[in-house]
């Protein structure tokens, strides 16, 4: 749980991985987690957004979430990153009740341009609902939070489910989420995700998945990880064809390093017939999304 108040922003970096529900135990068994026992919330969260989808275009999301007793609202920008890692800006801070405190929004650096006015016309677009176990662990000198989530993002009458892991870097640097995902990979077939509740909310509610363009190698697994993510939400195979089709552009682009190319050709064969990562997947993809991250910093 963040600390932050209404005018003070925290610099969020992590790491998202998204995983098979199957794979939970395996999570929960994994050496990094032992001897440390989770705290367990349950989360219930309602976005807002303008009829016309002002904040989903912006990317930048407001949302009320009650933990326990408490109600807090968060205000978060677009993350910048790719193969599951994301900076991004963040506000926090308690409420007295379930509405939005447009008072502060209106204080905030996302609201001071074309959006201030969307401000009086918010309205609650979707809903998730999860329950929320969290490991505070140390790994390399870094302090990083383990949360899992499991749940289901609804809108209207539809719903995707939830079941992913966030690595929040607390204290020290950003390669201790890369070793710590990398060990997790090695026994939890898991994959990098790129889309955060919110957009899939959004894209859900839109009933479309747009994809991203590409023309780098780091542009390509972006997007082949933005397409497994609407895959597994929409159930549309032409978004499991473009994952596959990115990812085979990735193994052969001309600017890709040929040590890092034996890597990026495992990882077609690597995912199953219904897009699901084995563990040779979520390690390759990993190890490729890192090596390409220190090529290009978080922009």
């Amino acid at each position: 749980m963040k600390n932050s108040t209404a005018n003070t922003a925290i610099n969020e970096i992590e790491l998202k991985l998204a995983l098979p529900s199957t794979q939970i135990d395996a999570l929960f068994n994994h050496p990094a987690l032992a001897g440390t026992a989770p705290l367990k919330h349950h989360l219930i969260n309602t976005y807002f957004d303008t009829p016309s989808g002002d904040l989903a275009k912006a990317q930048v999301a407001v949302r009320l979430r009650q933990v326990d007793n408490q109600v807090l609202q968060t205000v978060k920008t677009a993350g910048h990153g790719g193969g599951g890692l994301s900076s991004r800006q963040e506000w926090e801070w308690a409420v007295t009740h379930q509405q939005l405190d447009a008072t502060a929004l209106r204080e905030l650096p996302p609201f001071q341009g074309q959006l201030l006015s969307a401000i009086d016309q918010l309205t609650p677009t979707l809903n998730t609902d999860f329950t929320r176990h969290s490991w505070q662990l140390t790994w390399q000198d870094s302090h990083i939070e383990l949360v899992l989530d499991k749940g289901e993002i609804t809108s209207g009458s539809a719903y995707v489910p939830i079941c992913e892991i966030e690595l929040e870097l607390k204290t020290g640097q950003p390669e201790a989420l890369w070793s710590l995902a990398l060990a997790l990979a090695e026994r939890v077939p898991l994959r990098p995700s790129d889309s955060s509740k919110a957009a899939r909310g959004n894209a859900l509610a839109a009933n479309h998945w747009p994809l991203p363009e590409a023309s780098t190698p780091t542009q390509w697994l972006h997007r082949a990880t933005v397409a497994l993510d609407a895959y597994h939400d929409s159930g549309q195979d032409a978004h499991l064809v473009a994952a596959q089709q990115a990812l085979g552009a990735v193994a052969t682009h001309p600017l890709l390093e040929s040590r890092l190319r034996p890597t990026a050709q495992q990882l077609s064969t690597a995912l199953t017939h219904s897009g699901q990562p084995s563990a040779a997947y979520g390690h390759a993809a990993l190890t490729l999304a890192h090596r390409l991250a220190g090529q290009t910093a978080l922009r």
